[in-house]
């Protein structure tokens, strides 16, 4: 659950519940190299803690034998609104947190990538770039699937000339939490080898191929994870209309945090038959039903004037996107006026809808909502 906790006073207003893991005290911004070991370079506004920088690191001078020649990282995300509305070409708004995959990068000077993950062992998972790309099979392997994604769509999809490369990833965004950790992932990856190979990829364009090899993974996801880590500002959430990629930045009142707590339930995505996936075709449905490519251009008025004409799980699924766009549009101007208690109200009702129309939610996190409730009340 996420909620707002402002600093001073001794008034706590909470908002926002929805599947996550941990507390967070702090917003950091988009992915970014944090350092050229030789010669050493600032970073680019990331905040991962040294102690992650330092796993990683470690692990790549154990595997290889020298220090990286460049760190990058990206954060993980939270969305304070506007659930499973991506990639319904509609309206998210999340905001980049102070956890972050990192990646350290040395060119190896052949074709072949060398991935090691810090979080497993360190052992090496290699694989050519003079060949087709494809997954590993084995369970302790899968998590190369999100590397070996991002090289092949950098490689094969956009025809770009990546280069081989010698590859640490870790980090401290809890898996299966809710926080985004593969699109993080991608996204430190994804940055890394653009800078270090010159392939010219912007944020967007990292968001995108990150997102792509999601969807080769397994996990049909919309753009809001990989676009937030790839193009987050510290102190701001980030309303994007996912139709255009278009982003405006809207600044959390000052004196607030945004807290995530505990559900200790698991999250997964990965998986052709997710509920996720399941979700996103019944949302497809009813948009071939309305004539249109996507849920974005159905309003609440002619959803409700053909409830008779669709299938009552259809209807649900299709009402909870509808109205969480209208939602998402009303929070962000109730944040740049700094209004918490109506932006608690729409927080609230969002998960009202995802509760009772989009049926995601689980007890732990309907157990969470009560309770904050109660303590909030008409505070938000």
């Amino acid at each position: 659950s996420v909620l707002f906790r402002r600093q001073s006073g001794r008034t706590e207003t909470m908002l926002r519940l929805s599947l996550l893991l941990t507390v967070l005290l702090g917003l950091c911004s988009a992915g970014g190299v944090l350092s050229k070991m030789a010669p050493s370079k600032s970073g680019q506004g990331t905040c991962a803690a040294d102690h992650t920088v330092g796993k990683v690191t470690d692990c790549f001078v154990k595997t290889f034998g020298k220090d990286p020649e460049y760190v990058f990282a990206a954060p993980g995300r939270v969305n304070l609104i506007g659930e499973h509305t991506d990639y319904n070409d509609g309206f998210v708004m999340p905001c980049a947190i102070d956890f972050h995959m990192v990646c350290a990068v040395t060119p190896s000077g052949d074709d072949t990538i060398t991935a090691v993950a810090s979080d497993f062992e360190c052992k090496p998972n290699k694989f050519s770039l003079s060949e087709p790309i494809v997954k590993a099979d084995a369970k302790d392997e899968f998590w190369s699937n999100y590397v070996r994604g991002v090289c092949k769509i950098i490689k094969e999809d956009r025809g770009l000339p990546l280069k081989g490369a010698n590859i640490v990833i870790g980090g401290d965004v809890p898996q299966g939490a809710g926080l985004s950790s593969s699109a993080a992932l991608e996204v430190s990856v994804g940055t890394a080898l653009s800078k270090v190979f010159s392939l010219g990829l912007g944020p967007k364009e990292v968001a995108l191929t990150g997102q792509k090899a999601e969807h080769w993974v397994g996990c049909n996801c919309g753009i809001m994870d990989q676009l937030i880590s790839a193009c987050g500002h510290a102190d701001h959430s980030l309303l994007i209309d996912c139709r255009d990629l278009s982003t405006k930045s809207v600044q959390i009142p000052k004196g607030t945090s945004i807290v995530i707590v505990n559900s200790n339930f698991k999250h997964e995505l990965a998986g052709l038959d997710s509920e996720y996936n399941q979700r996103r075709s019944q949302c497809e449905e009813a948009a071939r039903h309305f004539g249109v490519s996507h849920l974005r251009d159905v309003s609440a008025e002619t959803l409700l004037k053909a409830e008779g004409e669709l299938d009552p799980m259809t209807f649900k699924r299709a009402r909870h996107v509808v109205t969480e766009n209208d939602r998402t549009e009303a929070a962000r101007h109730a944040l740049e006026k700094g209004d918490l208690v109506t932006m608690g109200k729409l927080m609230a009702a969002s998960h009202a809808s995802m509760r009772d129309d989009f049926e995601i939610t689980v007890p732990p996190i309907d157990a969470l909502v009560d309770i904050i409730g109660g303590v909030v009340g008409a505070e938000g």
